[in-house]
């Protein structure tokens, strides 16, 4: 994974899996979508839910502060989608990445070692983050970028292999990642008003197969106190069903390396319809629920699916519309897509966030239900300012 990404056309000779580009060209398409999801993260600084929980009842402020929340278990909002878009994009741009070095040059043994540095740094750099705000490393795996790099490495290997293979792994994974989770005794759940009852009460939060790992993993390393349990039901295994959502993503890039520089979007929205479909059918059917907290295969098939519609809809827009002035300002983000991850980390508790809050204080704002949103939008511009300057000078922060 890369900040900026690679988006070549073309097609590799010789290869099953991969295909020489005969030019080189960025997807805006997929810089774009990228930007959205960076955007939606960063935005989390404008509080939404303050302002609904300030106007209880108000049906635009109810909406906009569910979909800027995660939900307590089953289901989703808009904001789940962040990290499946995240995880699946990176799937997306694979190809185009493997395609570029090998172009350039490159052998398998070099891109796999590279491949493993990358790992290695994401999910380095997701522990420091996760760190900041702790006396001692604080050692967890079941954030985006370390989720992302657990799988990475083999993402990466299955870009050197064909469609077969590819398909193989994805139904492997899921389906022996819900055998495993269903073949584990379920426990007594906690008082907790989401439990799932009957067979499903094997995704139950806290009294899984997951938490179960995590209490004896996560204590193997050093902790100011014995880990129980992540208080969003938040788990380390959920790299393996992440990974199926990455595959996912390759499956996507290598359909719109083969047509560029058209779009396939009758391939794009019939695969998000069926993956939609089957999540669903698993989820009322009570063989596995749909909860993006501890990624169940469910929720994999169906936010990938969602995730496909997005991609036919931005390629759509943007490649067979030629509508591409609008999407500039997403383009700026999705095109420094670290930099922007970094700067969500930051938020209201960052230099410009404390800045803006005195000046907010000296201008009254203090105690208004619109304090938070008015504040979040100033930082909003100011961050945006920046990866402007970033885009306008080619700095791009790479992993």
């Amino acid at each position: 994974m890369s900040a900026t990404g690679i988006h070549e056309a073309g097609s590799i000779a010789g290869s099953p899996a991969i295909a020489t580009p005969q030019i080189s060209v960025r997807n805006v398409a997929i810089d774009a979508y990228r930007g959205l999801v960076m955007l939606l993260m960063m935005a989390e600084i404008l509080q939404f839910s303050h302002i609904a929980r300030a106007f209880p009842g108000n049906w635009f402020w109810g909406v906009l502060g569910y979909n800027q929340s995660h939900v307590e278990w089953a289901g989703f909002s808009l904001h789940d989608l962040i990290q499946p878009s995240f995880s699946f994009l990176v799937g997306v741009a694979l190809p185009y990445s493997i395609a570029s070095r090998l172009r350039k040059g490159g052998n398998f043994q070099r891109l796999f070692a590279h491949a493993l540095w990358r790992a290695f740094l994401l999910v380095a750099l997701g522990i420091i983050l996760r760190s900041l705000h702790h006396r001692q490393v604080y050692f967890t795996f079941e954030d985006t970028l370390t989720q992302i790099g657990l799988g990475y490495p083999f993402l990466f290997l299955l870009g050197f292999r064909s469609r077969r293979w590819q398909w193989g792994a994805l139904a492997f994974l899921l389906t022996g990642y819900w055998l495993a989770w269903a073949l584990y005794p379920v426990g007594v759940p906690p008082d907790w008003s989401h439990n799932f009852s009957g067979f499903a009460a094997h995704w139950n939060k806290h009294a899984n197969l997951g938490n179960a790992f995590d209490q004896w993993f996560l204590n193997l390393f050093p902790r100011r106190t014995p880990f129980v349990a992540n208080d969003g039901g938040y788990l380390t295994l959920s790299f393996i069903p992440t990974l199926g959502t990455m595959i996912l993503g390759l499956a996507a890039g290598r359909w719109l390396r083969d047509v560029a520089p058209k779009v396939p979007l009758r391939r794009l929205m019939t695969a998000g319809a069926i993956c939609i479909a089957a999540g669903l059918v698993l989820h009322y059917s009570g063989i596995c629920p749909i909860v993006k907290r501890i990624w169940t295969p469910a929720w994999t098939l169906f936010s990938g699916g969602i995730c496909f519609w997005f991609l036919a809809a931005f390629g759509w827009v943007i490649d067979v519309k030629g509508a591409r002035r609008w999407a500039f300002p997403l383009v700026v983000i999705g095109m420094n897509s670290i930099a922007a991850y970094l700067i969500a980390q930051g938020g209201e508790d960052s230099s410009v966030g404390r800045a803006l809050r005195f000046l907010g204080n000296g201008l009254h704002l203090s105690g208004s239900p619109f304090e938070p949103l008015l504040l979040g939008t100033g930082i909003l511009i100011l961050y945006w300012l920046l990866l402007l300057w970033m885009y306008e000078k080619r700095v791009f922060l790479k992993i």
